[in-house]
């Protein structure tokens, strides 16, 4: 926990010292997902349920709307367990393209490079929590930035053709989020209730469906978040 914390702090404050340390790292899979990504993960997937199920969204006439306990709590499993194959799916794509953009393959250092750069999106999901604090899960957008410092030091990718490689990688990543946040609403939306956005879904409550959140990547889930 204390190591997951030194790394935080490093990739927010120092981006680039925190690059070229991880870069120097041998890579460990198993030490990265459950002692990193499992850690972070929680905080969408715990503040969602909390935001959605327990604290409800107030809408127009002072109604307060609250998702159903369990499709909550499963919604919210849903959201955590998907971050895993997201971050998964975004490092096998930046190591299978880092030779198109004259980098180096190595599927440690793009395992590393997809979950640090995940990390600000983990950390806006605390604003899961309240409705009228969701706007801010647009600071999770900061990964973005992490992504395009890390990709020419870890990558070693020339800087004129990371940009491309970066957006390219945050393209993607987007739409997996995008698409897990359908996924929740499709499975888990009852009608009347708050979805994976924190919006109510009923038409009933259409005016008050302002409230709505955006993290890193395009989006934070539930858990990814």
């Amino acid at each position: 926990m204390i190591n997951t914390i030194v790394r935080t702090a490093a990739l927010l404050v120092d981006p680039p010292g925190a690059w070229t340390r991880v870069e120097k790292e041998p890579g460990d899979v198993i030490s990265l997902l459950s002692g990193y990504v499992a850690v972070l993960g929680l905080i969408p997937a715990l503040s969602r349920f909390i935001g959605a199920s327990l604290i409800g969204v107030i809408v127009r006439g002072g109604e307060v709307v609250r998702e159903p306990i369990f499709d909550g709590m499963f919604s919210a499993i849903f959201g955590y367990v998907a971050t895993f194959p997201q971050v998964l799916l975004v490092a096998l794509l930046i190591d299978v393209l880092a030779p198109r953009f004259g980098g180096q393959r190595r599927f440690a250092g793009a395992l590393n490079l997809a979950a640090y750069s995940f990390t600000p999106v983990w950390l806006a999901g605390i604003f899961l929590l309240l409705p009228g604090l969701r706007f801010l899960g647009s600071t999770g957008l900061y990964g973005v930035y992490l992504l395009a410092m890390g990709l020419p030091i870890v990558t070693k990718s020339p800087a004129e053709r990371a940009k491309r490689y970066t957006a390219v990688v945050a393209i993607f990543a987007a739409a997996l989020i995008v698409l897990t946040l359908f996924a929740q609403n499709a499975l888990f939306q009852p009608a009347g209730g708050v979805n994976a956005y924190g919006a109510v879904t009923s038409a009933r409550h259409a005016a008050g469906n302002s409230a709505s959140v955006s993290g890193g990547f395009g989006g934070s889930v539930g858990g990814a978040g």
